[in-house]
């Protein structure tokens, strides 16, 4: 008498503890970007504002809590990410080592729409100059956004930033980059659903 084997598990792709962080950073994430929003446009930095159905908070005041509420949940989240991704030894092992030439490589295979995604558990050389850069871009804006907020108190960061009016325009193409990144990570999860799924499920 045969008996049938139970189907194998698919491969953990993405831990408990990266899907949380992960979905708690979009959350800080949308809500310091349209609070932002709402704060950048009661003193515009270039001729422009944001359009104020898509910014959060209602009035300056309003803008200003929500922000301050995200900052805490992004700070303390992303310390978490960090920490447990360096203690863990992930960071080395999914970031590194980079190699110019492959990246070039990949991003030519990704503009041409055949980079492959066989394995989710391994980044390619794009993914990770991505996320690294996202990682720096994230710490630059808490940075400059600690000068925004507390410019008396950390004298020394408000001058290696280049003063409080450079600290504003740091802010804010760091916020731009991240928005960026945002765009293109949804692009790329619409071209590549399974992501989507790894990063619900974990598979």
């Amino acid at each position: 008498m045969s008996m049938t084997r139970a189907p194998e598990k698919p491969p953990l792709v993405h831990p408990l503890w990266l899907r949380l962080t992960h979905w708690l950073n979009a959350l800080a994430m949308l809500i310091m970007v349209t609070s932002g929003w709402r704060i950048y446009n009661a003193s515009p930095l270039f001729n422009f504002s944001f359009i104020n159905e898509l910014t959060l908070g209602g009035w300056l005041g309003g803008a200003l809590q929500w922000h301050f509420a995200g900052m805490w949940l992004f700070g303390l989240n992303g310390l978490c990410y960090l920490l447990i991704n360096l203690v863990s030894g992930r960071f080395k092992r999914k970031f590194w080592p980079l190699s110019p030439r492959q990246f070039f490589t990949d991003l030519s295979a990704a503009l041409r729409g055949r980079l492959q995604h066989a394995d989710l558990r391994h980044y390619n050389m794009v993914q990770r100059v991505a996320y690294l850069f996202v990682m720096a871009d994230s710490i630059l804006m808490a940075l400059s956004g600690l000068v925004l907020w507390k410019s008396v108190q950390f004298p020394l960061l408000r001058e290696l930033l280049g003063g409080y009016d450079a600290a504003r325009y740091i802010h804010f193409f760091a916020m731009s980059a991240l928005v960026g990144f945002v765009v293109i990570h949804l692009v790329m999860v619409a071209l590549v659903p399974r992501t989507l799924l790894a990063m619900l499920r974990g598979r």
